[in-house]
């Protein structure tokens, strides 16, 4: 059977099938266009996430397990009771990239159609609100020009603010497939990080933080007086020419200055793309996550609509999705500044949206984006709000007054799977939805492409399917025939009918020819590229070939940017710069992968990225503890030094929150700083100050079953089979902590120590392991998958456990850190097989199988070759 991956936007086909002891085994789908076969190591482990450990299995009202009929009757009285006394512009609904389209139909008709009111935004508002700003003002529509397939047809590829080997793999896997296949393809990576992703750059541009919108803005001017404006372009664009001027005052040289770059290396970028005759800029979070960042959009489509390098095969703007429906979410108005199917809130269209729906009242204006809708909730003008499926305590910026906030609203509904998340411990009612593998709906990905995502399990406990849950709320608030759907499929057709209602081919977004299908043929769908219509009955791979636009006159419009950079800026208080984001093996709060234990050992506690100037003036070593501190928070993380931060800069990862790591929670840094355009935050750019944080010893802990440490520890949590792994660090004496903590009850314990240096303890019930602890001044070094293995097969001779006690597996040598998660196999390993003879990633993947699965960690590969092969000539 197939489906489609949850993670990212790039919406990889998955194939489930099931071995001979029936359990699940997913691979790629080797038919779907987005991937052609390829998964991610994220995806690849799917299969590991469709337990039900840590999910939420029944309705809780105040804590208390109760049936839906109780549940929903709950929820349905609360809601009406906060709309009779404060109107319904007192009632919220805050959704995500993860529900599928369906869920998002219904709970979108029931806000903005039958409340009455619009606020309802998503998680989405996080990552792509910028780049739909974007393209309506330039294309008249939320509508991405290209495909993945123009990775086969372009000469230059740009990569603007994306770590794209980590971000999405299996884009950068098709990229560097392009490459192999058509040697004259370069490669320009726009970043202020060097990343796994430069690894195939022929050029990198290091710029400052946040000055993109002078680089494009200066490459504009360089087309306008190097020919490079397409003339037949001036017939299908309003504003190219006041565009151009405005932009002359950016000569390579000022661009230079503004960026902190080289002029030559800003010169040959300029010439790449002047003479390339196909050009695609795939952009990503470090240009949308921008107080600047419609404009930034709109300096990238600017370029590609003055060249004419749009609409045809290998050119294009091109916006990667962060979440598997951020489009689908879109399309449905799931963002509070849209109504439906891509319309606004003019009076005709809010006519035509309630006469589709014979709804008594449509919003007719625009509602809270996500900031504001929070904020609102913290002042008391919001006073009942409904998360679904996502976790903003931890995602939306200056999370410490997010979490305030839901604190003191008085009703706080959230729809999840995961029964303890750091935003369903603010929850007055819980309601347990279906996860991926038992939900049925269709998703969009970054290149407009539908797909089914079908359930193949059991659902676990009591849960259902979002929109069932949304439908039967909105029947018992007295509007039972609307909200009658007896499958998902019935809401497909009206969503695809709706789409195509009035339009007349004045709207983007059409997909009426998928109206009438029937159960079965929406149940076997093929995945499919919008508009799907009468025009275009099998879909459209690419739009504006015909040089038509959606703005009402049928032309584009280039739009003047000035360019400036982020709203924090640092100082002598805050004197360096954070960046955030994503690393490879970890999906946004790790709700799924953070317990999956082979996603754990690539990197797995937060850590703080630095550069060794940065370190030596703060007096800050590898692998210390840092607090990293804002004006709206702090952190505590691993210092790890690189040359590829720029110096009075830091890199922390968003991922880790407080099921995960005690202070951790990378956004509470934030600041609620966003575009005045998009209302996307400013994730990108914060002020910050960092110091090592101080401790008396540091420990690793390892014992199965349920545990969590108490108050005045610093403490990350690592799943592993079988087993929990807690990095450990506090004041005091380790070993007087360890006994306090009550674990080692019933146990025979064996002991190593010199005082003042460290204390091991094993802990032995029945000839068992049943805890393992090593503690130190600094963080003990243990070989951690030794130690695992013991827990299932515990050493019995005495060698062995000294071994064990020492941290480490009798003869041998450790791993090392982990590279390849899909075999898991270590940098120690790789490096004795290149010391070995394996010069190539090919070589590698054939000695240890590293690199031959997913791809993801082929960069890696690649960059400890070349750092053998250097300290080879320096030896």
């Amino acid at each position: 059977m197939n489906t489609t991956c949850p993670y990212c936007g790039v919406g990889c086909g998955v194939t489930i099938t099931r071995d001979d002891s029936d359990r699940v085994q997913v691979s790629g789908d080797k038919q779907h266009p987005a991937n052609l076969g390829r998964l991610c190591v994220k995806g690849a482990a799917l299969g590991e996430t469709l337990g039900h450990q840590g999910r939420l299995l029944h309705p809780q009202v105040n804590g208390e397990r109760v049936s839906w009929e109780s549940a929903l009757d709950t929820v349905a009285d609360r809601l009406q009771t906060v709309i009779g006394e404060y109107g319904p512009q007192a009632v919220a609904f805050y959704a995500s990239g993860q529900l599928l389209t369906e869920d998002y139909y219904v709970a979108n008709k029931l806000m903005k159609g039958f409340l009455g009111v619009a606020n309802i935004d998503t998680n989405s508002r996080l990552c792509m609100a910028s780049a739909v700003v974007g393209y309506k003002r330039a294309l008249g529509a939320d509508a991405v020009p290209c495909c993945y397939d123009d990775l086969n047809h372009t000469d230059l590829v740009i990569l603007a603010g994306s770590n794209t080997a980590w971000a999405h793999p299996v884009a950068f896997q098709r990229l560097v497939q392009a490459r192999k296949e058509n040697p004259r393809l370069r490669v320009v990576v726009i970043d202020p990080r060097r990343t796994a992703t430069c690894d195939i750059a022929d050029l990198h541009l290091a710029l400052k933080p946040g000055s993109d919108a002078a680089l494009f803005t200066g490459l504009l001017n360089w087309l306008a007086q190097h020919g490079g404006i397409d003339n037949e372009m001036r017939a299908v664009v309003n504003g190219l020419d006041e565009t151009s001027e405005s932009a002359s005052a950016w000569s390579s040289e000022a661009v230079a200055d503004f960026c902190q770059l080289p002029q030559e290396k800003v010169e040959t970028f300029f010439q790449l793309f002047l003479h390339a005759s196909n050009a695609l800029t795939l952009y990503c979070m470090g240009i949308n996550q921008s107080s600047s960042g419609s404009d930034k959009c709109n300096a990238i489509i600017n370029v590609h609509l003055a060249s004419g390098k749009i609409g045809r095969a290998g050119s294009g703007p091109f916006s990667l999705t962060g979440q598997p429906n951020a489009m689908g979410g879109r399309e449905v108005g799931g963002l509070a500044n849209q109504l439906a199917a891509h319309m606004g809130f003019s009076a005709q269209e809010v006519d035509r949206v309630a006469r589709f729906w014979h709804s008594p009242g449509v919003a007719d204006k625009p509602g809270l984006m996500a900031v504001d809708l929070f904020h609102a909730i913290g002042c008391g003008k919001i006073k009942a709000v409904w998360i679904m499926g996502t976790n903003p305590a931890v995602s939306l910026p200056d999370g410490l007054t997010v979490t305030q906030a839901l604190k003191r609203c008085p009703l706080v509904i959230v729809s999840d799977v995961c029964a303890q998340t750091d935003t369903t411990a603010l929850a007055d009612i819980l309601l347990p939805a279906q996860g991926w593998g038992e939900k049925n709906g269709t998703v969009t990905n970054s290149e407009r492409r539908i797909s089914r995502q079908r359930g193949f399990v059991a659902p676990a406990g009591d849960s259902r399917p979002d929109w069932w849950i949304l439908a039967r709320v909105a029947q018992r608030m007295g509007f039972p025939e609307a909200f009658n759907w007896q499958h998902p499929a019935d809401i497909f057709r009206e969503h695809a009918a709706l789409s195509g209602f009035e339009n007349q081919g004045t709207r983007a977004f059409d997909i009426s020819a998928l109206a009438d299908i029937t159960n079965a043929q929406w149940d076997t769908l093929k995945p499919i590229q919008w508009p799907v219509n009468a025009a275009h009955p099998a879909g459209c791979t690419r739009l504006f070939s015909d040089r038509r636009f959606f703005h009402p006159d049928g032309k584009a419009r280039m739009l003047p940017v000035v360019p400036t950079l982020p709203v924090a800026q640092q100082n002598e208080r805050w004197p360096l710069l954070l960046n955030t984001g994503r690393i490879r093996d970890q999906w946004h709060t790790m709700t799924r992968t953070g317990n999956v234990p082979r996603l754990m050992q690539h990197i797995s506690e937060p850590f703080c990225e630095l550069h060794p100037q940065d370190a030596a003036r703060y007096h800050l070593r590898e692998g210390d503890l840092v607090r990293v501190q804002s004006e709206n928070g702090w952190i505590v993380c691993r210092a790890c030094l690189s040359e590829d931060q720029q110096p009075g800069s830091l890199f922390v990862p968003m991922h880790w929150n407080r099921q995960f790591s005690s202070h951790g929670n990378v956004d509470a840094l934030i600041a609620a700083n966003v575009c005045p355009h998009s209302g996307q935050p400013e994730s990108k750019q914060t002020a910050v100050r960092v110091r090592r944080w101080q401790s008396d010893w540091q420990a690793v802990l390892c014992l199965p079953g349920d545990w969590q440490p108490g108050a005045g520890v610093w403490w990350s949590r690592i799943a592993e089979n079988g087993v929990t792994r807690w990095l450990l660090a506090g004041q005091g004496d380790a070993q007087s902590w360890l006994h306090q903590q009550g674990l080692l009850h019933e146990m025979a314990l064996q002991t190593a120590q010199a005082e003042g240096e460290y204390f091991h303890l094993l802990g032995w019930q029945q000839g068992r392991l049943a805890l393992a602890f090593w503690s130190a001044a600094e963080r003990p070094a243990i070989d951690a998958p030794a130690v695992v293995a013991a827990f299932s097969e515990p050493p019995t001779d005495a060698a062995g456990r000294f071994a064990l006690l020492a941290g480490r597996q009798r003869g041998g040598e450790a791993r090392g850190k982990t590279v390849c998660s899909c075999f898991g196999i270590g940098e120690n390993q790789i490096l004795n097989a290149i010391a070995g003879g394996c010069g190539t990633p090919a070589a590698l993947g054939t000695a240890l199988k590293c690199g031959t699965n997913c791809g993801s960690c082929l960069p890696e590969l690649a960059q400890l070759i070349a750092l053998t092969a250097n300290d080879k000539r320096h030896s």
